[in-house]
């Protein structure tokens, strides 16, 4: 009846001002244009300098701005706290756009000063003296808008001192009345609370405010308040840790330029924030960021350095950034952790024991054995939360991976003030309120097990980090009685405590056995194709190159010596891959110039990759030229496959011999050689050679395996027919006498959906509603096979929808059951999807997917909503549907999204959302997908060796070898693949990662062409493990989907 808690709230807002005493207004500035906009620029005082006022604006879209003015700081304010008060702009919800600035004092990069950061407390050293105080404004970009231009007003420039009793009233004021709002009318410590905060405030003096008398009151009133509140029993059985956080992502709305700068922002204010706090500790995850810290600003990296000595700075996190875990390859996973990792141990001496990955759009279920196999002994996300359907069942459980591994697994419970009412959503970057620390618990769904919580806090995505509104709080939180005790910490004591905590526990842990799927941002496994492409192209050509480094290494010494140099290469271009799977930039959720940035380091890592791969091909000939050609297979099993060479004489088909002078089969195809090679060892090659035309009697006469139709084709496999709008209408197996397409329905089919999620991520989000407003693409203007021959028939198809185009050649082989659709799509259709659907004739209610290091089944049906959720999911290089006898399996070589339910296979091929970027994947798109029919299942039809060799066609280089065949690695089993042979990051031995993929266990043999001394295993990070074993033959015990690493020594 009283209104108490409203007139605090009065009181406390008329309070807050009276802090700063004795103000000086700075009214005049120097501005001017810094037009280059260099990343890591300092102060200088050359070019055109101009006035600016307090009251005025600036503005501009992606903008530097230098901003300068000097002042002296009075004698007489020594023993104050001194500091500046800029509102300079506005910066935007998150940091993620409007105005940011990192202050330069006296020429030395000092702090952040943005719209939550608009303090900076200056050292006692400057106190009676005059400094130079220099601004570096950056405008911002426009976030969701990202083309709009930014404007920003100089609203407030003053230095002062801090009046510290004033201060602590406020703080304390402002804590307890917080705390007061979320506590039950029927707790006894809100009453109390409320009572002792009266009877302080009533203590002031408002008859003068801002006068000695009233100050003197307000000194009473904070003693009085701090006495009664020290004398309330503290007495709460949960602790909430805070650690303090700036989520920074390395691009998003910005470009890696930018996110150089926000980090230097970031850090320097956390470490102005330190020298007030000393009880003030930080977590930063992503080695990315300081290694741009220690080339643009190393007095700032210095300083980060002996604060990570004292303790109070936490740089832990394991990977080399936040890494998207749908899209990146288990071998990128793994160099994510061994970058990483060893930043953190060779710069800081730090070995790291947890992954810190809050906000990423899904986890693989290959990740916990990738984790233990690191060293990882823990998990934490939060982002697992956004669900649309289903909340998971624990926030802290044992995660069982696709192998058995299991690693602990925390969710940060920290509700997220922005989510609607009835949501459950939780955040990473988490501010320091009774509210905070009291939902941290309210949320937690295993309270029997622990009671100890962690909360990062801090403003994040752009950065900026925690202000010291928040170390305040934390400080007086900690003393209220009624909430959790809020204690500071670091993030590895904490998860060591909750394994502790775990392990002791009489309680029941749960564990979750299964993918992490997020059922959200679906449509981040399509978005910005051309991403997608060349990661998984770099991804396999390095794979590529270094095995071919290590091949040539071992049989020619002048390659070994030159191995330094190129292993510096592939890790720069190992860095540029591992930079865009950040989980903004590959899943395609970023602003257009992101893309543009990505296209330039892509072809940078490219030419690395290409260059180094020509290096050490060139080594395996010694320079021996003739009309040999060495034809590589990467793979762990012997090979028979197609080799594209270029054609001779125009028109003219060459003779080609293997190594014992037998003619192989060859075909003529727009202008290139397809050779037809025989049996190539594994991880190694065979020699072919042309024959003199003197040799042309050797020729074979051809048989063409393929008969034309009106509207199909025969193939030594399939009967195909089309209908007149391009589409399969029948494809029947000639090997099993089955049909495959679905009676009544076509296959090859494009399907063209409305695609305008409900939210503003339109980027990121495919909604389940999308299915109903749907074209398909019919208009078919060109027919024709193009070729037949001896190895493969082509039919050419040509369609139009409205502006766009699609050519697409379906490729049929004599030697494979696979069919290729290779694709060209010229597309400008914005907000729309483009999937491409095989109804068949396959009843099954679980499908396939291939995955980091293994694979995992998923269900057709939509029974559950945890079913239905699932409606669009991640895919790598194949999906498949099958019965028992037969299957068919729908493999790509660039794509991730596949949907398949009850009997229909759909791959997610375009998706040109126009938030972030608007031409996100209009134009130019280049990607081939297969269909493979098969006997048996997945596994028994060879879908693996299919998809391999779909997205790793043989390659060749000219040249006379000493030896006409070698195989590196010789696999005693065709369930085990080889992921990683290459040199290892210290020594010089040789790395082979394997791993098991259809979930069979047994013995393994593992023998080289060139002669193994000794081997022994090691983990993912290359760190010895068990005894080192003398013996020409690695011999092993493989388990269902287990990954292994050896470290090999050859003579």
């Amino acid at each position: 009846m009283f209104w108490t808690v409203e007139k605090l709230q009065a009181r406390m807002n008329e309070l807050e001002p009276f802090r700063y005493r004795g103000e000086r207004f700075i009214d005049t500035f120097r501005i001017k244009l810094d037009a280059d906009g260099v990343t890591g620029a300092y102060p200088s005082e050359d070019g055109e300098w101009q006035s600016i006022q307090i009251g005025d604006r600036w503005k501009g879209r992606d903008v530097y701005y230098w901003l300068a003015a000097d002042l002296f700081i009075p004698d007489e304010w020594k023993g104050k706290k001194v500091l500046g008060r800029f509102k300079l702009g506005q910066t935007g919800e998150g940091t993620n756009s409007g105005f940011e600035s990192l202050l330069f004092l006296n020429g030395e990069p000092y702090q952040g000063v943005d719209s939550n950061h608009d303090e900076v407390f200056f050292p006692e050293e400057v106190i009676g003296s005059e400094v130079q105080l220099r601004f570096r404004l950056w405008s911002g970009l426009g976030g969701y808008q990202s083309s709009r231009e930014m404007e920003s007003k100089l609203e407030l420039a003053a230095v002062c001192w801090l009046d510290e009793a004033c201060d602590d009233l406020y703080y304390t004021g402002k804590a307890l009345l917080e705390t007061i709002r979320i506590l039950d009318e029927r707790r006894p410590e809100r009453h109390e609370l409320l009572s002792i905060l009266d009877q302080a405030f009533l203590l002031l003096d408002w008859s003068r405010p801002g006068s000695d008398a009233f100050y003197n009151t307000v000194a009473r009133a904070q003693e009085q308040l701090q006495s009664a509140l020290s004398s309330m029993p503290k007495l709460h059985a949960v602790v909430v840790q805070c650690i303090g956080h700036t989520h920074i992502d390395v691009a998003w709305l910005w470009q890696l330029k930018h996110t150089r700068e926000k980090a230097a922002r970031s850090f320097s204010t956390v470490l102005r924030l330190m020298e007030q706090y000393p009880e003030y500790i930080f977590l930063q995850t992503q080695p990315q960021l300081y290694e741009y810290m220690k080339s643009d600003y190393p007095e700032i990296y210095e300083r980060i350095k002996e604060r990570v000595k004292e303790g109070r700075w936490e740089a832990g996190g394991a990977m080399w950034l936040e890494a998207d875990c749908n899209l990146a390859s288990g071998e990128s996973l793994v160099r994510q952790l061994l970058y990483g990792t060893r930043f953190f141990r060779e710069e800081f001496g730090v070995e790291c024991k947890y992954l810190w990955l809050p906000d990423v759009f899904g986890y693989s279920w290959a990740l916990p054995q990738i984790l233990r196999k690191s060293g990882i002994e823990s998990f934490m996300t939060t982002k697992i939360s956004w669900n649309q359907y289903n909340r998971m069942p624990h926030d802290t459980f044992m995660w069982r991976g696709i192998d058995g591994t299991e690693v602990l697994t925390h969710f940060i419970t920290t509700p997220d003030p922005g989510s609607s009412e009835g949501a459950f959503y939780y955040t990473y970057n988490g501010k320091v309120t009774p509210s905070s620390v009291q939902g941290i618990w309210d949320a937690y769904r295993d309270k029997a097990l622990n009671s100890s919580l962690l909360l990062a806090y801090g403003f994040g995505d752009g950065g900026g980090g925690v202000n010291r509104e928040m170390l305040e709080m934390r400080r007086r939180l900690d003393q209220i009685p009624g909430i959790p005790a809020v204690k500071t910490g670091r993030a590895d004591e904490y998860f060591d405590k909750l394994h502790k905590q775990v392990s002791d526990s009489t309680s029941y842990v749960h564990t979750w056995d299964g993918e992490l799927y997020l059922e959200l941002h679906r449509g981040t496994y399509t978005s910005q194709a051309y991403n997608k492409l060349m990661n998984r192209k770099l991804e396999l050509l390095y794979r590529e190159t270094e095995w071919l480094q290590v091949m040539s290494g071992l049989l020619n010494a002048s390659a070994h010596a030159v191995n330094g140099e190129s292993s510096l290469l592939l890790n720069e271009g190992w860095k540029i891959i591992l930079r865009n799977q950040f989980h903004d930039i590959i899943p395609g959720s970023s602003i257009r110039e992101v893309y543009e940035d990505s296209r330039v380091e892509y072809s940078h890592a490219h030419t690395i990759g290409e260059k180094v791969w020509q290096l050490s091909a060139s080594y395996l000939t010694d320079g021996k030229q003739g009309c040999d050609v060495l034809v590589f297979n990467s793979s762990p099993w012997e090979q028979t496959d197609l080799v594209c060479l270029p054609q001779g004489e125009a028109g003219v088909e060459d003779l080609w011999l293997d190594a014992q002078n037998r003619p192989l089969e060859t075909q003529l195809v727009e202008g290139k050689q397809l050779v037809k090679v025989e049996k190539i060892p594994s991880m190694g090659y065979t020699v072919i050679r042309q024959a003199d035309r003197a040799d042309t009697y050797m020729q074979k006469v051809k048989e063409i395996p393929f008969t034309k139709l009106p509207q199909g084709i025969i193939t030594p496999y399939y009967e195909i027919e089309w209908n007149a709008s391009g589409q399969i209408e029948r494809l029947y197996d000639r090997t099993e006498n089955r049909e495959i397409i679905a009676e009544g329905q076509t296959g090859n089919r494009f399907e063209v959906f409305e695609d305008k999620p409900k939210g503003r991520h339109e980027a990121w989000d495919i909604d389940i509603f999308y299915t109903e407003k749907k074209q398909e693409v019919t208009c078919l203007t060109r027919m024709e096979i193009t070729d037949t021959g001896a190895l493969a028939a082509i039919v050419r198809f040509e369609w139009s929808y409205m502006d766009s185009t699609v050519v697409q050649d379906m490729v049929l082989y004599a030697h494979s059951r696979r069919i290729d659709f290779k694709t060209q799509v010229n597309w400008h259709e914005p907000r729309k999807l483009l999937k491409v659907a095989f109804p068949v004739r396959i009843r099954a209610t679980e499908a396939t997917y291939d995955i980091q290091f293994g694979n995992v089944k998923r269900p057709t049906h939509w029974n559950t909503s945890w079913d239905y959720a699932r409606f669009e999911t991640v895919g790598h290089q194949w999906a498949d549907l099958s019965e028992r006898g037969y299957g068919v399996s729908l493999l790509n070589d660039c794509k991730y999204g596949y949907d398949i339910k009850d009997n229909v296979m759909r791959l997610t091929l375009i998706k040109s959302a126009m938030v972030p970027d608007p031409t996100a994947d209009i134009g130019e798109h280049h990607f081939t997908y297969s269909l493979l029919p098969h006997v048996g299942d997945w596994y028994d039809g060879k879908t693996i060796q299919s998809a391999y060799s779909l997205n790793n066609p043989l390659t060749y280089a000219s040249g006379t070898p000493d030896k006409s065949s070698f195989s590196l690695f010789r696999l005693s089993c065709e369930h085990v693949m080889i992921d990683a042979v290459k040199l290892a990051e210290d020594g010089d031995a040789v790395i082979l990662r394997i791993h098991e993929f259809a979930g069979i266990s047994g013995p393994l043999e593992v023998v080289s062409g060139a002669e193994i001394v000794s081997w022994q295993e090691c983990d993912l990070l290359e760190r010895p493990e068990g005894e080192q074993q003398h013996d020409a033959r690695i011999a092993v015990q493989m388990n269902p989907y287990e990954i292994r690493t050896f470290i090999v020594h050859f003579k």
